[in-house]
C-alpha cells in the first residue's frame, strides 16, 4: 500500500502557457526578436517577483502559443518533464477563449490540432494526457459561457474538465450555473480557490458551485478540510508555485491537509515560468516534514483522482 512504485506516478496539474520549455521559449524570443520580460528571467533564476511580475511572465509565454506547432512544442515539453521523472501521465489545464477570442493569436482548429498532436506524441511515449479547459474566474460567469460557447460545439474527446483559474474575484455561488452546463456536457468540473482569495472560498466552490476538485485550497480552515476529506474531494497541490506565489502561507498547509484526510497529490502549475517537475515537489513535499507513507499517499491519490487515467 505504501510503495511508491505501486501507483503510477501523475503530474495532477500543469498550465499549457506556463509549461513551455525554458530553451524554446528564449530560442523564439530570439527569432521574434523579442525581449525576454525581467521577472521571467528572475523567476527562471529562482528570485522572488511579485504577483505581477509573474502574470507579466506567464502571458509573455502564452502570447508565444499562436500556432499549431507552437501548442504542440508546449505539450511536448510536459511530456518531456513528466517522463524525465519517471511520471505516467499529466492532468494538463489549457485556456482557449483566452488565446483564440480574447489575443486572437490562434484558430480553435488549430489549438486543438496542436493539443491532438502533442497528447499523441506523449502517447507513443507511454504516456496519459487529458486536457482541462481553464475559464477565468475574476472575468465572471459571463466569460464562463463564452468559454462553453467556443468548444462546446465541437468538443475533442481529449477534453474531460472544465476549471476557473485566474483571481478569486466572483463567488464560486456565482459561477455555479457555468458549472452546471459544463457537467451537463459530461465535463469534470474543478477550481482554483484558497489560492490567492480567502480559504472560505474553497467550502463555497464545493457546496455553492459543486466542484469535484480544488487546485490549492492551501488557505481553507480545519472545518473546510473536513468537508473535502468527507466528500474526498481531490486537491492539487504545487509547493514550488505555493512558495513563490502564496508566500505569506507558512507553514505550508500540505502536512495539515493529509492529517485531515484529504485527498491530496502534487502538481507542478507552471514550471516554464517557476521551474520545477514532480521529482523537486516531491523533494518540496518531504522537505515539510512529510515521510515515505505520507508520499506514498500523494502518490496513490494522483493516480487514483487523475482525470488523465480515468475512462
Amino acid at each position: 500500500m505504501n510503495d511508491p512504485s505501486s501507483h503510477p506516478l501523475v503530474d495532477r496539474h500543469t498550465h499549457l502557457e506556463g509549461s513551455l520549455d525554458p530553451a524554446w521559449v528564449r530560442n523564439e524570443a530570439t527569432r521574434r526578436g523579442l525581449t525576454l520580460p525581467g521577472p521571467l528571467e528572475a523567476l527562471w533564476s529562482g528570485a522572488p517577483v511579485p504577483f505581477e511580475g509573474f502574470i507579466e511572465a506567464f502571458l509573455f509565454g502564452a502570447a508565444l502559443l499562436d500556432s499549431r506547432e507552437a501548442v504542440r512544442a508546449a505539450v511536448r515539453a510536459v511530456a518531456q518533464r513528466t517522463r524525465a521523472c519517471g511520471g505516467a501521465g499529466f492532468d494538463l489545464w489549457a485556456s482557449p477563449h483566452f488565446l483564440v477570442v480574447h489575443r486572437g493569436q490562434i484558430t480553435l482548429d488549430a489549438f486543438w490540432r496542436g493539443l491532438e498532436e502533442g497528447l499523441a506524441e506523449a502517447r507513443v511515449k507511454g504516456l496519459r494526457g487529458c486536457v482541462v479547459v481553464d475559464a477565468v474566474n475574476h472575468f465572471g460567469p459571463k466569460h464562463g459561457h463564452a468559454v462553453l460557447d467556443l468548444v462546446l460545439p465541437d468538443l475533442p474527446p481529449f477534453v474531460k474538465g472544465f476549471s476557473t483559474g485566474g483571481l478569486e474575484g466572483r463567488p464560486f455561488r456565482d459561477w455555479a450555473p457555468v458549472f452546471d452546463r459544463a457537467r451537463a456536457a459530461d465535463l469534470r468540473i474543478a477550481a482554483h480557490a484558497g489560492e490567492n482569495g480567502p480559504g472560505s472560498n474553497v467550502r463555497e466552490a464545493v457546496l455553492d458551485g459543486g466542484v469535484a476538485r480544488i487546485v490549492h485550497g492551501i488557505r481553507a480552515d480545519d472545518a473546510t478540510l473536513a468537508l473535502l476529506a468527507e466528500r474526498r474531494i481531490p486537491v492539487d497541490i504545487c509547493p514550488s508555485s505555493n512558495r513563490a506565489l502564496a508566500a505569506d502561507v507558512t507553514p505550508h498547509s500540505l502536512p495539515r491537509m493529509l492529517r485531515a484526510g484529504v485527498r491530496c497529490a502534487l502538481g507542478t502549475d507552471d514550471p516554464g515560468v517557476i521551474p520545477c517537475d514532480l521529482a523537486t515537489e516531491t523533494a518540496a513535499a518531504r522537505s515539510l516534514g512529510l515521510d515515505d507513507t505520507a508520499l506514498a499517499a500523494l502518490r496513490r491519490h494522483g493516480a487514483e483522482d487523475a482525470w488523465c487515467l480515468l475512462p
